[in-house]
């Protein structure tokens, strides 16, 4: 895998590119998707609902963990993990200053 050559792009730049990439597998989307459904859930329910293996779940959930979008406490042998609301308003915030930045002006190539 080549160089990416961050330190020639800006803080921003680099930050919305890694919060970007967080959520750059379709499986991270379902998962958010679950639990912004289900408000709260153990990696059993993920397994069960989204029909992927134990350990491919478990990987995804360490990667938005990781991101800070998601948090887990522990409950007996489980882990209950939940959205971030802190988080969770910094990338909307982050998202939403990106996308409002294009105006379209009718004219284009």
């Amino acid at each position: 895998m080549g160089l990416t050559k961050s330190e020639i792009f800006n803080d921003r730049q680099n930050k919305l590119a890694s919060m970007m990439k967080a959520l750059g597998h379709p499986a991270r989307i379902a998962i958010i998707q679950q639990l912004v459904k289900a408000q709260a859930c153990v990696c059993g329910d993920l397994v069960e609902e989204l029909g992927l293996a134990q350990a491919t779940i478990s990987q995804h959930l360490k990667e938005l963990k990781n991101a800070g979008l998601i948090k887990g406490t522990i409950e007996g042998t489980s882990v209950c993990y939940c959205i971030d609301p802190k988080v969770w308003n910094q990338y909307r915030t982050a998202f939403d200053a990106f996308f409002v930045s294009y105006v379209n002006k009718d004219e284009c190539c």
